[in-house]
């Protein structure tokens, strides 16, 4: 367990830029972007982005020593910079008006994203390489880890999920028994009867699940209108859900969700109502029962004990599972991490930086960062 150090600076590296950077086209219309920064010829990582939907962040890449590591970025399909783009204002498979290059959601799955995954390594001429991830991007990186577990040489993950039903439920149910009135709205923005009988918290616990299916799926039918407004309305019931059950944290913003600009907002909500009203197309448990196909690969778990939205279980369970793997609770932190949080991904990436045999050359001027 750790905390912060109050007078601790800044623990990442300098910002940086890429130095490489293009568009994959990954079929059904799709163009996943991509980027690599850091040293050409540095060791491999990968960040996998949360959500899903979020899209990746220049922040992420001062994680990564840029002497010693090759860093590669990507937007999962429809967000960021991949086109076409899920807050499209004009978009729906279903809709009479529904043109070519708009996202279709039939066409993101999980199993899409790992075989993107694939293709984007292939395309790099990476063999193997570090997965860095946290949040839906922990559950990402596992199911890829599990199913090509040959391409991977260490794991760090931050805010540890695996996209189960039952992390589904409470994240869209359960936390309402500590924030009653705001899940009262987020149902009923949904459509759900505001007096359902099914949502006391004295009734069976199957109830409630039924309630957060039911939710669940009527965003899902809500962000795909053809009315804008009815889109809108749904956008921001689901962001103002979010942001209240990590509303309690000790750092970060008390509107993370709620002030992405409005296309971020959009391809967020449209594409996590279409993973989560299908449980991210996972067998239930299936990565907490997998967890032994990822022996012999080192991992780091770090998790705050203050995270709500993604309670700590979790990563305790994952750990038993996978003994390769250590855990990391981290006390002054929640979902949105802190400080101690970075400083904790920073000396785990940096422990791992050294794990391979070779030489790494250094940058060129002028990539060469500033001390």
């Amino acid at each position: 367990m750790t905390t912060a150090d109050p007078d601790d600076p800044d623990p990442l590296y300098p910002p940086l830029d890429p130095h490489d950077q293009g568009l994959l086209d990954v079929g059904d219309g799709n163009l996943v972007h991509w980027e690599v920064c850091g040293n050409p010829h540095g060791k491999p990582a990968l960040v996998v982005h949360g959500g899903p939907g979020s899209g990746c962040t220049p922040y992420a890449r001062r994680y990564f020593d840029p002497y010693r590591y090759r860093t590669v970025l990507f937007d999962q399909r429809n967000c960021g910079r991949s086109t076409p783009h899920a807050g499209d204002p004009a978009y729906g498979p279903q809709n009479q008006w529904h043109q070519p290059h708009q996202a279709d959601m039939r066409h993101n799955t999980t199993d899409h994203l790992i075989a993107d995954m694939e293709r984007l390594r292939e395309h790099l001429g990476v063999d193997r390489w570090l997965l860095y991830g946290g949040s839906w991007g922990s559950t990402l990186l596992l199911a890829y880890a599990e199913r090509h577990p040959e391409r991977v040489s260490e794991i760090v993950i931050s805010s540890v999920t695996t996209t189960r039903r039952s992390e589904i439920e409470w994240l869209y149910g359960g936390a309402g028994a500590v924030f009653p009135a705001e899940w009262h709205r987020f149902r009923t923005g949904a459509g759900l009867p505001a007096d359902d009988p099914r949502t006391g918290w004295s009734g069976p616990a199957a109830d409630r699940t039924a309630v957060v299916q039911e939710t669940l799926r009527a965003y899902a039918r809500l962000v795909e209108s053809p009315d804008p407004d009815v889109r809108a309305r749904a956008t921001t019931d689901w962001v103002t859900w979010e942001d209240a059950v990590l509303s309690q944290e000790p750092n970060g913003s008390p509107t993370t969700y709620a002030d992405r600009p409005p296309a971020a907002q959009r391809a967020l909500v449209r594409i996590c109502a279409h993973y989560f009203s299908q449980g991210a197309w996972l067998e239930e448990g299936a990565l907490l029962r997998d967890a032994g196909r990822l022996a012999g690969i080192p991992g780091v778990l770090i998790h705050g004990r203050h995270d709500l939205g993604g309670p700590l279980g979790t990563a305790w369970e994952l750990a038993r599972a996978w003994p390769d793997a250590r855990l990391i609770v981290v006390q002054d932190a929640g979902h949105k991490g802190s400080r101690t949080v970075r400083r904790e991904i920073r000396a785990a990436l940096d422990t791992y930086a050294h794990t391979d045999a070779h030489t790494y050359a250094d940058l060129p001027d002028p990539a060469r960062p500033q001390a």
